[in-house]
């Protein structure tokens, strides 16, 4: 079924859209989680494979940068610049415009998937307490466990958090240029701790893929509620997760009333 086909019967059948829907929104979840599952199981036993692969990876990477000195600046600045609390203090920034502007309802899911993002961080590295790689000679230093990545975890989580909120107030090719920009941020948020030595390669990938999960489920859970209340079946992907909230996006909402 393409997507004008799909398009075409939710429409005529909107509670069945709204089924498919989440029913694709969960299992995307779920088949998300299960690279992550795995990973954090074969870290979590210290599988000889992964834990060869992840001290050898590291250890070209600290050693490439070390030839290569005049990148550990830029590399130390893009680890501030995609600091987790960066991404937390803009994502509440925009939720307190959003509520501001009477839009509580996507403020409050854009808050909850930051905090779920925050908490299970701790709690899986409180968890499963891997230790920090260990190089001959650092170029920088990170406090608490290793997996998975906060930075990784967080840009993802981050970047799809504003992306979804803006959505409907951008158009056309717009619209692929934040997915895009919202990748690429994530990508080099993961690879610079990589690079610098702070983190694994499998605590990167477990930080994108964790991230992945939570957005999709949280969206999922946004989306049951839109259609609780009548609203029309979405693409999140593709018109963002409140898509009637544009005005007050935009700054012209109506501050007492609450979408």
């Amino acid at each position: 079924m393409g997507n004008g086909s799909l398009a075409r019967w939710t429409h005529r059948h909107p509670d069945g859209g709204l089924g498919l829907r989440l029913g694709l929104a969960c299992l995307a979840a779920f088949i998300v989680l299960v690279p992550f599952t795995a990973l954090a199981a074969l870290v979590d036993t210290k599988w000889g494979p992964l834990s060869r692969l992840d001290v050898s990876s590291t250890r070209h990477a600290n050693s490439w940068v070390l030839h290569h000195r005049e990148l550990i600046s830029p590399l130390r600045a893009t680890s501030y610049i995609f600091h987790a609390w960066v991404f937390r203090l803009v994502v509440v920034v925009l939720a307190g415009w959003l509520l501001y502007q009477g839009a509580r309802r996507l403020a409050a899911w854009a808050v909850t998937t930051l905090v779920a993002a925050g908490l299970l961080d701790v709690l899986l590295k409180v968890a499963i307490d891997r230790p920090r790689p260990t190089l001959p000679s650092a170029i920088a230093h990170a406090p608490g466990g290793s997996f998975p990545s906060g930075h990784a975890l967080t840009a993802v989580v981050g970047t799809a958090t504003i992306v979804l909120i803006l959505l409907p107030v951008l158009h056309g090719s717009w619209r692929v240029v934040a997915w895009v920009a919202a990748a690429l941020i994530s990508l080099l948020s993961g690879t610079c701790r990589v690079l610098l030595g702070v983190h694994f390669v499998s605590d990167v990938l477990a930080g994108w893929i964790l991230g992945a999960a939570i957005v999709l489920a949280t969206t999922a859970a946004f989306e049951t509620w839109r259609r609780d209340e009548g609203r029309r079946p979405i693409d999140p992907v593709v018109e963002g997760t409140q898509p009637e909230a544009a005005p007050e996006i935009a700054g012209h909402g109506d501050r007492g009333h609450s979408r």
